[in-house]
């Protein structure tokens, strides 16, 4: 199956989850936005007055099936391409730390727009940096500390064990991005997480993620996304 995927051609954001995924597992996909008339395409298919209509990107077509939220496309490709366990309990378990991780990404996004997305971060600079310094002391910990210890039960393998899932993938990029975001206070943070930085190491190296990294189907980190480097919010 050839699936297409639906994001936004000019960021990272929530859509990168879903393309590591879907590189990890050597699977045929399309950037549809990226294409001549891929946001106009998107835009059609959210505002279908009929069937099942996505919200919101990211969204994936597979076959006949759209699929829209993150963590319910990984759902859907982890059992296909082996990216999940294999037992009911074993799929819902990853899945349930995907949506905590989803709560995470939020809680980044919200570092630099704590008063809201339809405001300029130049509009809510010192609320802003009141949000991150909150989310480096209680937050980052709190989140980054659950994975740690979980990487620590299993012997730092993969978060669930010794087979790679999509939430190691996702908990690749949350590293990549707090790195790319606040470059000083992550430096000084990971002597806390090891075991983060190590399962970071090697999801870096794995052939098919590495040829991703380093072609052109990996959009840059940039101010437009998720992660976004304001020097005065990593003091």
């Amino acid at each position: 199956m050839r699936y297409e995927l639906y994001y936004w051609p000019e960021i990272q954001g929530r859509g990168e989850y879903v393309r590591l995924a879907l590189e990890e597992a050597g699977a045929g996909y399309v950037d549809v936005a990226r294409g001549s008339r891929g946001i106009s395409t998107m835009m059609r298919m959210m505002e279908a007055r009929g069937g099942t209509p996505p919200f919101a990107p990211p969204f994936l077509k597979a076959g006949k099936q759209v699929i829209s939220q993150t963590a319910n496309i990984l759902l859907h490709l982890g059992a296909r391409h082996g990216l999940a366990p294999k037992t009911e309990a074993g799929r819902l378990w990853v899945h349930q730390l995907q949506l905590t991780i989803t709560d995470f990404v939020a809680e980044i996004h919200d570092t630099h727009h704590p008063l809201g997305p339809s405001l300029y971060y130049e509009d809510q600079r010192v609320p802003a940096k009141r949000r991150t310094a909150e989310f480096w002391t209680e937050r980052v910990p709190k989140y980054l500390g659950y994975f740690e210890q979980l990487l620590d039960n299993n012997g730092g393998g993969c978060v669930s064990g010794r087979k790679l899932t999509y939430v190691d993938l996702s908990l690749f990029q949350i590293i990549e991005g707090l790195r790319y975001a606040f470059p000083k206070r992550m430096k000084a943070f990971e002597r806390e997480i090891p075991r983060l930085v190590g399962l970071r190491d090697r999801v870096a190296a794995r052939p098919n993620i590495k040829a991703y990294l380093g072609s052109d189907r990996r959009i840059p980190f940039n101010e437009q996304g998720i992660f976004r480097r304001y020097k005065e919010l990593d003091a």
